[in-house]
């Protein structure tokens, strides 16, 4: 058999099976939550959030709700220079992130079954 030959069955059987992987995977909630962010700010998302008393006011005197904070929850960063992930019992991290046109900064203590913001900084 020659090396086009070769090729071409290979192209033939990967191209079938991405085929079939997107059959499969169509529709299911799937994710690629491999980065060190990205599984922080996930592990968070899946908890129930509390917002200390001083969040909601800083909110409000912004025009902005929960929304926002959901949105830098989903596309934020997470400065770990800042943050103490090794804190026992709840780790800390600073999130970072922008909605519309501003630059929002929180603090959340993640334990194990809820996350509460503790600090909120709109630039």
């Amino acid at each position: 058999m020659k090396l086009i030959q070769r090729v071409g069955y290979y192209l033939g059987g990967f191209s079938i099976g991405l085929i079939i992987l997107a059959f499969f995977l169509n529709g299911k909630k799937t994710s690629c939550s491999y980065g060190p962010d990205a599984r922080v700010l996930k592990n968070i998302r899946l908890k129930k959030i509390i917002y200390h008393d001083n969040i909601q006011s800083n909110l409000e005197d912004y025009n902005l709700d929960s929304i926002a904070i959901n949105y830098v929850l989903r596309k934020g960063n997470i400065n770990f220079s800042e943050s103490n992930a090794r804190q026992e019992p709840c780790a800390t991290y600073n999130i970072e992130g922008e909605f519309e046109k501003k630059e929002i900064i929180f603090t959340v203590e993640n334990c194990d079954s809820i996350a509460t913001i503790t600090n909120l900084k709109i630039e």
